[in-house]
C-alpha cells in the first residue's frame, strides 16, 4: 500500500465497522477503506484524555511504526489527527497470539520453533536496520496474519520502542516486562539494540520446552537470575533439543551485550537458515503441553491486573507505595507486567486492562512486589477463611459448567453477569461483551448433538482478590459420548474472573483457548 495520504476527516477516506476492543483511552474497530474495500484496524485515541506526556508518547509511537514497513510487523496504514481524536490506521490482524495457536496444532517440532523464531528476528532485524528498539518483546507481541495454515507472524505494540543512532547505548529508562528484561537493564546500564535480542532468547526456549528460563514468584530472585544469567537446559525435555538449538540460545542470552549475538548474526546461525538439515522434526508434545500451562498463567494474571484496577476494593492507593523521600511509586502485579519508569510522576493506573498498548509503570525494579489489600498475599492464601473462599470460587465455576453441560441458559444468566465479557475461539480473536453471543450456542448447538457430558476441572488455581473478587484458571477436561455412541475427550484452558454483588458470586469475564481433541460439534467448552 503506498504511504499514507494526507486527508483532513478520517471518514473521508474510511468507513468505520465494529468494536474489536477498548482501553481507558482508545478503542479499536474494524474499518473499511472506501476507495479500495480493504479492511484495517483503527485505533481512535481520545486525546483530550491524554496528557501532554502521554501526547508525546503517541506521536512516537506513530512516528516510528510509519518507517517500519515489513511482512513481519504490524503495519502503521494511516495517521490521521482530528480535534480530540487520532485515528491510527494498522492491519487488521485476525489470527491471533502465537503461542496460542501453538498449542492448538497436531504437530510442532523443533523446526517449526526455528520458522517462528526467524520470523521474529526478521522483524527486530529490520527495526535495528531502522534505527528502533521494540523494548517490550514478549509472547502478548506476537501475532499471526490469520487463521490460516502458516500465516505470518506480526511483531506488534510500539509503545514503548525508541530510537537510536547506529550502535548508541544509553540509558533510556527502565522499561519492558520483567521476565525478559536484560541484564543490563536491570543493572540500570546503557543499552540499546542487544536488549531485544536478549528477549529474543527468552522467546526461543520458551519455544522449545513450553517455560521460561528465569522464573521466580519473588522478583528479587527472578532479576538475580538474570543479572547472573542462571539458566540451564534440565532433563528430560532438553535431552531432545539439538546442540545447535542450544548454541543460538547461548549466544542470545549472553550477559554481555557487547558480546551478544546480533539479530542478522542469528538469521544466519546454521539452525535458522540450514533448519531442513539441522533442526529436528520429531513431535514435541511436552512443550506444547508446558505451553498450555504458560499461557493459561499469563491469561490469568492479565485478567487478575484487570479485575484489580476494575474492582472498587482495588483502588489507586492499593498499588501506590510510599517511598522514604515521599515519592510515590506504582508498582507492578507480576513478572508478565510491562514496566516503564518515565511515567511516575503521572497517575495512569486505569490505563491498564485491554488496551494492548497499556503499561503499568514503576520506579525502582528492586521495589517491585504483589500487594493484597487490608492483608499480605501469604496470608490471604494460606488461612483457612481464604481456603475456604478458594472452594467456593471452583464450586460456583463447577456450577457454571454444569450449567453449559446441560444446556441450562436460564441457570447460566443467573451465574453469569448481563454483561460479561469473553475472549474464545468462536468469537475470532474478539472481545465479546453481554449474553446473546452465548445465547445463540445454548439455543442451536449445546447439548444437540450428544448423550452424555461429564467435565473434570484439572489443576485450578484461585487467587484471591480482596473481599469481592478472585480469578480462577484451570484445565478442562471434557468428556462425552456422540450420536453413534463413539467416546470422545477435549481440552481447553480457561480463565474465568469473578465478582461479588449483593453477596452473590457471578462470573464477569473469562478467556477459553482453542479446543483440543476430536469433536462433531462446536461450541462445546463455552
Amino acid at each position: 500500500m503506498a504511504a499514507p495520504a494526507a486527508c483532513t476527516r478520517f471518514s473521508d477516506n474510511y468507513e468505520l465497522k465494529e468494536e474489536l476492543g477498548k482501553g481507558a483511552f482508545s478503542v479499536v474497530r474494524r474499518c473499511v477503506q472506501k476507495s479500495t474495500g480493504l479492511e484495517f484496524a483503527a485505533k481512535i485515541i481520545n486525546t483530550k484524555k491524554l496528557s501532554a506526556r502521554d501526547f508525546q508518547k503517541l506521536e512516537r509511537e506513530a512516528r516510528i511504526c510509519r518507517k517500519l514497513q515489513h511482512p513481519n510487523i504490524v503495519r502503521l496504514h494511516d495517521s490521521i489527527q482530528e480535534e480530540n481524536f487520532h485515528y491510527l490506521v494498522f492491519d487488521l490482524v485476525t489470527g491471533g497470539e502465537l503461542f496460542e495457536d501453538i498449542v492448538a496444532r497436531e504437530f510442532y517440532s523443533e523446526a517449526d520453533a526455528s520458522h517462528c523464531i526467524q520470523q521474529i528476528l526478521e522483524s527486530v532485524n529490520h527495526c535495528h536496520q531502522d534505527g528502533v528498539v521494540h523494548r517490550d518483546l514478549k509472547p502478548e507481541n506476537l501475532l499471526l496474519a490469520s487463521k490460516q495454515k502458516g500465516a505470518a507472524v506480526k511483531l506488534a505494540d510500539f509503545g514503548l520502542a525508541i530510537e537510536v543512532q547506529g550502535e548508541q547505548q544509553a540509558w533510556f529508562g527502565f522499561a519492558g516486562t520483567p521476565g525478559y528484561l536484560s541484564p543490563e537493564v536491570l543493572k540500570k546500564e546503557p543499552y540499546g539494540k542487544p536488549v531485544d535480542i536478549w528477549a529474543c532468547g527468552v522467546i526461543l526456549y520458551i519455544l522449545l520446552v513450553g517455560y521460561p528460563p528465569f522464573w521466580d514468584e519473588d522478583q528479587h530472585r527472578l532479576y538475580a537470575q538474570i543479572k547472573a544469567g542462571a539458566y540451564d537446559y534440565p532433563s528430560p525435555e532438553w535431552d531432545t533439543v539439538t546442540p545447535e538449538a542450544k548454541n543460538l540460545i547461548n549466544q542470545m542470552l549472553t550477559v554481555n551485550p557487547s558480546k551478544r549475538i546480533t539479530a542478522s548474526e542469528a538469521l544466519k546461525h546454521p539452525w535458522i537458515c540450514q533448519r531442513e538439515r539441522v533442526a529436528s522434526v520429531v513431535h514435541r508434545q511436552e512443550t506444547v503441553d508446558c505451553l498450555k500451562k504458560f499461557n493459561a498463567r499469563r491469561k490469568l494474571k492479565g485478567a487478575i491486573l484487570t479485575t484489580m484496577l476494575a474492582t472498587r476494593n482495588f483502588s489507586s492507593r492499593s498499588i501506590i507505595t510510599k517511598k522514604s523521600d515521599g515519592s510515590q511509586v506504582k508498582e507492578s502485579t507480576d513478572s508478565s507486567t510491562t514496566l516503564e519508569d518515565d511515567d511516575v510522576k503521572e497517575d495512569k493506573l486505569n490505563k491498564a486492562g485491554v488496551d494492548r498498548s497499556s503499561t503499568v509503570i514503576a520506579k525502582e525494579p528492586e521495589e517491585i512486589r504483589i500487594l493484597c489489600p487490608n492483608k499480605t498475599c501469604s496470608q490471604l492464601s494460606t488461612n483457612s477463611y481464604g481456603s475456604a473462599r478458594k472452594q467456593e470460587i471452583i464450586k460456583m465455576t463447577e456450577q457454571l459448567i454444569e450449567a453449559i453441560n446441560t444446556g441450562d441458559y436460564e441457570a447460566y444468566t443467573k451465574i453469569c453477569d448481563p454483561h460479561l465479557t469473553a475472549f474464545e475461539p468462536e468469537a475470532l480473536g474478539n472481545l465479546v461483551e453481554g449474553m446473546d453471543f452465548h445465547k445463540f450456542y445454548f439455543d442451536n448447538v449445546l447439548g444437540k448433538n450428544c448423550k452424555a457430558v461429564n467435565t473434570t476441572i484439572l489443576n485450578p488455581h484461585v487467587h484471591l482478590l480482596g473481599e469481592d473478587a478472585a480469578c480462577i484458571a484451570y484445565v478442562r477436561l471434557t468428556q462425552y459420548m456422540d450420536k453413534q455412541g463413539q467416546a470422545h475427550t477435549q481440552q481447553s484452558e480457561e480463565t474465568r474472573v469473578w465478582h461479588k454483588r449483593d453477596n452473590k458470586w457471578q462470573n464477569v469475564h473469562f478467556h477459553r483457548s482453542g479446543v483440543t481433541g476430536s469433536s462433531p460439534f462446536t461450541f462445546a467448552h463455552k
